[in-house]
């Protein structure tokens, strides 16, 4: 058979942290590599109880459902995010198959090929993948630890007259920078002005360490989802569990409506029995009290190997401790390739993701993304043991 694939495929790659998960399996590899929440932090037993809940309700529990998603978790939702300041209704959300469904679907009616869209430099890099698919242009704005760069936003609007703004504000992956309040506000004015559309991924935002700084979702900032210039999109996958593959996205309801009939095109609808499961878990369950532990577990961790990483003082290496999320962005010395690094680190059974992956343009190759939420104190120290040997590996041959 000669098979004829779609021209949507050309300059398409796979994920690179799906190659090295595959690159991982069955072997002793300490994986820095995955944006993986801790298996044992997971409320097993809550769930349990919240499907035994929903399995009582009889078969009607196994049945098809609304494509916009089952309307009291829906309802939990709307609730749950007007107390962080996010006033939506249900019709202005639309519950899909985790947060990344979300980015596709809004990509599929917004974006024709050779649209331009901009991004952060770096930036999540399976929405470059989505982006990618469409035929977009992805063009990335430049940015510091405070968020985007106004002046080049302003520069790149005027420049390729952009449909849509893909950010991360709130400890952003690859980063885990989270942008100021100045800046978010700023980002805001320019694209209402310029009428580009904003979508803000908000995956790990109830990953915070401290409880002094809020950092207030650029959605909430422009008021109301009305005629508003911002679609916001989250997930359980990190603060429940990624395997019930639940997100949620909320903006215009026209927005919302166009990216429902995408949505049934797709898959009908998200799984009725994980959504049911997740309503009884945010009316039975402590949902805030679990979301506390965690964040209180990942912080300890980050701490770890931000002590590891003053410890080891490799020359030449630079990061900035996260304030919230996953990751740890680590600047390698100029000149050293973390794809040239990578594999010395799994002949020494760690693994980590390459920075270059992150990039919509220009690459900074001396780059690479560690996660620390996943491993535990042992796995965190003996990780970095087997990474220091393989940079020192690199360092020895320069």
């Amino acid at each position: 058979m000669n098979y004829q694939f779609s021209k949507s495929l050309d300059g398409f790659s796979s994920s690179a942290v799906r190659d090295i998960l595959k690159l991982t399996q069955g072997k002793s590899i300490i994986s820095f590599a995955g944006g993986l929440p801790a298996e044992e932090l997971f409320p097993i037993e809550a769930v349990r109880e919240a499907v035994n809940r929903v399995m009582d309700q009889g078969k009607g529990a196994l049945q098809y459902g609304l494509t916009e998603g089952y309307i009291p978790l829906r309802q939990s939702i709307a609730k749950w995010m007007g107390e962080k300041g996010i006033n939506v209704s249900i019709d202005e959300m639309l519950i899909t198959t985790g947060s990344q469904q979300a980015i596709d679907l809004l990509t599929r009616i917004y974006i024709d090929p050779g649209d331009v869209i901009l991004v952060e430099e770096p930036t999540y890099l399976a929405a470059i993948q989505v982006f990618q698919s469409r035929g977009a242009k992805i063009v990335s704005v430049r940015g510091d630890q405070d968020g985007l760069d106004p002046d080049d936003l302003k520069a790149k609007i005027k420049e390729h007259n952009p449909k849509l703004a893909y950010v991360i504000p709130t400890f952003s992956n690859p980063t885990g920078k989270v942008w100021s309040l100045e800046r978010r506000q700023s980002v805001l004015n320019i694209c209402q002005e310029a009428n580009v559309l904003i979508l803000e991924d908000d995956p790990y935002g109830e990953i915070k360490f401290g409880d002094t700084e809020t950092y207030p979702s650029i959605f909430a900032l422009s008021g109301k989802a009305e005629g508003s210039c911002v679609v916001y999109t989250s997930t359980f996958s990190k603060t429940v569990a990624p395997a019930l593959r639940t997100g949620w996205v909320v903006g215009d309801a026209d927005l919302i409506r166009n990216m429902t009939r995408m949505k049934q095109a797709a898959d009908l609808h998200s799984s009725t029995l994980d959504q049911q499961t997740l309503y009884q878990l945010m009316e039975h369950f402590d949902l805030n009290g679990h979301i506390r532990t965690i964040r209180a577990h990942y912080e300890s961790r980050m701490r770890i190997m931000a002590d590891l990483l003053k410890e080891k003082n490799w020359p030449g290496v630079t990061w900035v401790e996260p304030k919230g999320g996953m990751f740890f962005w680590v600047e390698l010395p100029e000149g050293m390739r973390a794809t040239d690094l990578l594999p010395k680190a799994v002949e020494q059974g760690v693994a980590f993701v390459p920075g270059s992956p992150f990039y919509a343009g220009d690459a900074k190759h001396n780059t690479m993304r560690l996660n620390y939420t996943h491993s535990d104190e042992e796995s965190l120290r003996e990780g970095m043991n087997r990474l220091d040997r393989a940079i020192q590996s690199m360092l020895a041959v320069k």
